[in-house]
């Protein structure tokens, strides 16, 4: 029976670590501050933002909140980035995704100052993340997927074969390159590659980050693999609604040596990296 890896009190021990530092700078510096842009009222979305915001108030991070509505058009949404990048008091800009349709969110993200973009899903960030550069700004749900497989196998991921189903910019692409960067092997499974349940099969950790619920089951996992459910689906069920994974949990943990919940894995994890993510641009604009 495999190991189910607490994603929450991984998550909580990097946030007691984080707190402690930013307790130790207080007295010669001003609070680390994390912008954050909510536009309409989307409901996955405001709990997100909650969630976001309570741990700042935890960490004695300062929180900037911008809730728009609906109907605010593009050009006033990039005023306020504008106004966010201009103000160095300001470390982080996240805007809460998704957008509504009128809105360009390719546009909104390339408009946050590169070195406030603490989702790290602008263009400089991308590049830089995949040349390798240590200080680059990853994403941060690929961050947690790499930290909790360590939590299992260690430190040293050295020669891991890593598959990952899905090659979205948000999580696969930049998975990819992390796992690169610890000398993993790498192989990218998406809806084009042939036989995925074979390829995934040979892999140390499997990251599943398709949207599809319960799309892996046993047969995708090799006896003591690490598996990393990164879906969160929403299923509609005969006693109501049901969060599930990208993973069949219940055959998965009969093969696996150890695999993450949904929920209480990846999104902690998620959150974590955030405010990881707003430290280290803190640290970089107060020298």
């Amino acid at each position: 029976m495999a190991k189910v890896i607490d994603g929450k009190a991984i998550a909580d021990a990097m946030m007691n670590e984080l707190a402690v530092r930013i307790e130790s700078l207080k007295s010669d510096h001003r609070a680390p501050a994390l912008a954050v842009v909510l536009v309409g009222s989307d409901a996955a979305s405001e709990i997100y933002v909650r969630n976001k915001i309570r741990r700042c108030e935890q960490l004695g991070v300062r929180s900037i909140e911008h809730r728009l509505p609906e109907t605010t058009q593009q050009s006033d949404l990039l005023g306020i980035i504008t106004s966010l990048n201009n103000d160095e008091q300001i470390d982080g800009i996240l805007v809460q995704m998704p957008l509504p349709t009128h809105i360009d969110e390719k546009r909104v993200l390339n408009a946050i100052r590169p070195d406030k973009d603490v989702d790290g899903f602008h263009p400089v960030n991308v590049g830089r993340l995949s040349l390798g550069e240590a200080d680059a700004i990853a994403p941060c749900t690929p961050q947690g997927c790499v930290t909790l497989a360590k939590s299992v196998l260690g430190p040293d991921l050295s020669g891991k074969r890593v598959a990952i189903v899905g090659r979205s910019n948000i999580v696969g692409k930049p998975a990819a390159a992390l796992f690169l960067a610890e000398n993993c092997t790498v192989q990218m499974l998406h809806s084009k590659t042939e036989s995925p349940q074979q390829l995934a099969a040979q892999a140390d950790i499997l990251v599943v980050a398709a949207g599809r619920a319960h799309l892996v089951d046993e047969s995708w996992v090799k006896p003591g693999a690490v598996v990393i459910d990164v879906g969160i689906n929403r299923v509609q069920q005969p006693t109501g609604s049901k969060l599930l994974g990208d993973v069949d949990f219940d055959s998965v943990t009969q093969v696996a040596a150890a695999v993450t919940p949904v929920p209480g894995g990846v999104g902690p994890m998620t959150i974590a990296y955030l405010l990881h993510n707003t430290f280290q641009c803190y640290l970089k604009s107060v020298g």
